[in-house]
């Protein structure tokens, strides 16, 4: 179905934080946009304030008619649905045309010129830098990210000139073997989803088959260092990137007093005095990254500092809700061992000298069992670690596979405990505390708010 055909379009899934994006863009042209979702939030919700049709029970008759026409209505499904779904084959038994969320984005990358962010960790951030970088300059963008944006409180961003649309390109599933990018930049390839792949030689073989579908004309920005082969097409420029070496990298970079400084050095121009307006470790890769992507593009030195020094980061990642002498709070939707490592590591170059208490839910019984030993290591770099009941999100239990098993490998001299998710409030309540930080990609977030107002109310005790 080509994008002048379609009147309507129906999400299967419509509340996750990549659908929700693409209901957006249709919401944004005027088309009707209904769907289903198995349970309301606060995205949900407030999708339906935009003019999305919503329902929560898996319903046919709750399909509007609007949506029952197979000649004009797309129907957009989330890999995560179960394939015995009633809605989901409603659709398929009638004919529609039935897409997962990676095609639909793959459409827009032959209509517009994709910029596409990889990696098993570090994407949404820098894709979202890069949005922001872009959005505010000449160039401007579209984009659909894997967050929220902070800076612009949504997922997607509208521009009614550019021809150039972010997009986050997810391994899961395969998903980003639909994409047909101009430019993609590559974060990292840990191995991740071994539910999926099943070895890590699968999972990085997707990566490389990911790399041929680059567009002749365009560039492939690859992290310095990582374990896998490239397969670009003839006419595919090549750059790498680093922290301290690459053809994109930092120079004189400055830590101190809560800030972070350094100089973008590129092939391109050199730029001095980038300063970063989220200013954890982590985010000089992410902004070198970034910042690669959007001058590769056309953006100036100018249009680069102004875009780094006020991006304000995306909910979850690094997202600090207290910062103070006396508490520190921020929630981090990290959920791989390498994730955990950069976000410790970050939180310990900002906090030298004081406690850092880890509370974390680990998601996925598959990934908890195949890595382990590596969370354990990761969160042995704070202080005290206190675990939860593993999220299981799309899975049944596997026999023996709890959180006792990261409990088990913490390095001695670590604090740890473990709780229940719904003991969290009360152990906060009853605990010392200086900087804590909310650790996974499960529902422990719904939390952070009640957290944060607890903490306060701790810290303005006499």
């Amino acid at each position: 179905m080509e994008l002048k055909d379609i009147k309507s379009v129906y999400f299967i899934g419509g509340g996750g934080i990549g659908m929700s994006a693409i209901a957006r863009y249709f919401i944004s042209r005027g088309i009707v946009v209904a769907g289903y979702d198995k349970t309301p939030t606060e995205l949900t919700l407030q999708l339906e304030k935009e003019g999305m049709l919503l329902h929560y029970d898996e319903d046919i008759d709750s399909i509007p008619h609007a949506c029952r026409k197979p000649e004009s209505t797309l129907v957009i499904y989330t890999p995560a649905i179960p394939k015995d779904h009633k809605e989901l084959n409603y659709f398929i038994d009638n004919g529609f045309d039935v897409e997962k969320r990676a095609q639909v984005l793959g459409m827009l990358t032959r209509t517009h010129k994709g910029l596409c962010f990889a990696g098993t960790h570090g994407k949404t951030t820098t894709s979202a830098m890069c949005a922001h970088i872009m959005h505010q300059s000449a160039l401007d963008c579209n984009a659909f990210l894997g967050g929220i944006s902070k800076n612009y409180h949504t997922n997607y961003i509208l521009s009614e000139k550019s021809d150039y649309v972010v997009i986050e390109a997810d391994e899961f599933d395969r998903s980003f073997h639909w994409l047909r990018p101009w430019m993609s930049v590559i974060t990292s390839t840990d191995p991740d989803h071994l539910d999926i792949y099943g070895t890590k030689e699968a999972y990085l073989e997707s990566f490389s088959h990911y790399t041929s579908l680059i567009q002749p004309g365009g560039a492939l920005i690859i992290r310095e260092g990582l374990e896998m082969s490239i397969d670009v097409q003839e006419g595919v420029r090549v750059y790498n990137y680093g922290t301290d070496s690459g053809d994109f990298h930092a120079d004189n970079i400055v830590i101190e007093n809560g800030e972070i400084t350094f100089d973008f050095i590129s092939p391109i121009e050199n730029v001095k005095g980038i300063q970063l307006g989220q200013p954890v470790s982590i985010n000089i890769e992410n902004g070198i990254a970034a910042m690669a992507m959007a001058q590769l593009n056309g953006c100036n030195a100018e249009e680069l500092r102004y875009g780094m020094m006020t991006y304000h980061g995306v909910d979850r990642r690094s997202d600090f809700k207290i910062k103070s002498d006396t508490a520190v709070l921020l929630s981090d939707y990290a959920h791989h061992p390498q994730e955990i490592f950069h976000s410790a590591r970050s939180i310990r170059e900002l906090y030298k000298n004081r406690h850092i208490t880890a509370i974390f839910q680990p998601h996925l019984y598959t990934r908890t069992r195949d890595f382990y030993k590596d969370f354990a290591d990761s969160l042995s770099l704070l202080d005290k670690v206190v675990l939860c009941d593993i999220y299981p999100a799309r899975e049944e239990p596997i026999p023996g596979v709890t959180s006792q098993l990261i409990y088990d490998n913490i390095k001695p001299g670590v604090e740890k405990e473990m709780i229940h998710k719904e003991e969290v409030l009360q152990y906060v309540r009853d605990n010392a505390t200086d900087v804590v930080v909310i650790l996974g990609a499960g529902d422990l977030d719904n939390y952070v708010t009640q957290i944060e107002t607890i903490l306060k109310e701790k810290c303005a005790r006499p």
